[in-house]
């Protein structure tokens, strides 16, 4: 099926999981850079391609769509081998859709929550809800590790699917964090795996992204 994508993104934003995915399927696409530190995702230009006025957005076939998790999930299925979603009738289809939506609905939330705790309580009470989310995150990465290591390399077993590119994508998130995901070892396996595949440097490259990589930091004078 031929494809004309436009991706609105910003380097290392929820957009990333979506062009990360378009790189492993050899997708054409062409990229677009909202500067959110400028507030462009609030202009009436984009607001009109994406209400909820955040990135990322994708203009497939003409037609503007959002939501990180259902465009990465559109974008599996659309290809024709089906290389990152498991078939209709492949019993791994129920696994795969419980993780994309456990990690939108349970996990990209509560890193939200750290980011811009002044969304859902205000500045004054910031230390509070990061207060909450940290047990809540270390749950959620515990029982994510869990997975991993009963049913693992990945997500899904044996096979890459986009709920992995996910997964890494929010893990990054957390690379500043007092305790990041990595400080789990099935986690920090599977991260490594995940930085190994070739299209993440050519996304790294394409989005000028440095941090959270496999190679070894460099020493400084």
């Amino acid at each position: 099926m031929t494809q004309h994508a436009v991706l609105y993104y910003a380097p290392g934003a929820a957009s990333m999981v979506v062009h990360w995915l378009m790189l492993e399927l050899d997708m054409p696409h062409e990229l677009r850079l909202v500067d959110t530190a400028a507030g462009a995702q609030r202009s009436p230009e984009y607001l009109k391609l994406n209400p909820n006025g955040v990135v990322p957005t994708l203009v497939l076939d003409g037609v503007p769509r959002f939501e990180a998790a259902a465009l990465a999930m559109t974008l599996a299925d659309r290809d024709p081998q089906h290389r990152f979603a498991p078939a209709h009738d492949d019993p791994l289809r129920a696994d795969y859709h419980q993780w994309m939506f456990h990690l939108a609905n349970a996990v990209q939330p509560l890193l939200r929550q750290w980011w811009y705790p002044h969304e859902p309580a205000g500045e004054a009470n910031a230390d509070n809800v990061r207060a909450s989310v940290a047990p809540r995150l270390a749950a959620a990465w515990e029982r994510l590790d869990t997975r991993i290591a009963e049913h693992g390399p990945y997500l899904l077993g044996d096979t890459v699917s986009a709920a992995d590119l996910y997964l890494a994508m929010l893990m990054r998130w957390t690379r500043s964090m007092p305790r990041p995901a990595t400080d789990w070892p099935h986690l920090n396996a599977f991260a490594q795996r995940m930085r190994a595949r070739p299209a993440f440097a050519r996304l790294y490259e394409a989005e000028g992204l440095t941090e959270w990589t496999n190679a070894p930091a460099t020493a400084t004078a």
